[in-house]
C-alpha cells in the first residue's frame, strides 16, 4: 500500500466536489459511501483513503448495501461497454459454455434466495473459483451472507479506489 501522497491522490483531493462525487460513484454506487469519503477530504495518504472507505463501508445500512450492489452486474455478465466490469470479471472471459450456464443458474438461484446479485471480489479469480464461491455461499443464512457481501464490497472498493488515485 502507498503510505504517502501521490499525484493522483492530490488531484482527487482538489477536484471539484461534483467531479469527485462522480468518480466515487464509479467506485461504489452507494451515495452514503461516496458522501462519507467526500466529507473526509483531503487525504494525506492512500492508506487514509482506504481506511475511510473501510469505515464508510462498515457503516452502510441494508438499504445502502442494496444501492451499492445495484451498481454491480451479475458474475459472468459484465455490463456491455463497461471496461471496469469486464476487467474485474476477466476470469469468466474464457469460461466454457457449461461453466457459463452453471453460473447463470446459480446467479438466478442466489438472487431468488437473497434478493440481490451475488457479489464477490472477482479480480484475479478464475471462473471456477467464482462458481465454487457461489456454490458455497448460496446456503448461507441471509445475515451471514449480508456480512460477506459487505466484506467483498470493501475489497472491490479498495481496488477501484487504488485505480482511481493512480489514474486520476
Amino acid at each position: 500500500m502507498t503510505t504517502s501522497s501521490t499525484p493522483g491522490l492530490a488531484r482527487f483531493n482538489t477536484q471539484a466536489a461534483h467531479e469527485a462525487a462522480a468518480a466515487l460513484h464509479e467506485v461504489c454506487a452507494s451515495e452514503r459511501w461516496g458522501s462519507a469519503l467526500l466529507a473526509r477530504r483531503p487525504y494525506a495518504t492512500t492508506d487514509d483513503l482506504f481506511l475511510a472507505s473501510d469505515a464508510a463501508t462498515a457503516e452502510l445500512s441494508g438499504k445502502d448495501l442494496d444501492e451499492a450492489m445495484a451498481g454491480h452486474p451479475p458474475i459472468g455478465r459484465p455490463t456491455p461497454g463497461d471496461p471496469t466490469s469486464a476487467r474485474e470479471q476477466r476470469g469468466m472471459a474464457g469460461a466454457s459454455d457449461a461453466l457459463r450456464a452453471r453460473m447463470l443458474e446459480l446467479n438466478l438461484a442466489y438472487q431468488e434466495r437473497f434478493g440481490h446479485v451475488f457479489l464477490i471480489c472477482a479480480t484475479g479469480a478464475t471462473g471456477e473459483r467464482m462458481r465454487e464461491a457461489l456454490e458455497d455461499r448460496i446456503g448461507n443464512p441471509p445475515e451471514r451472507e449480508r456480512e460477506i457481501v459487505r466484506t467483498e464490497l470493501g475489497k472491490i472498493n479498495r481496488i477501484r479506489l487504488a485505480r482511481l488515485v493512480r489514474d486520476a
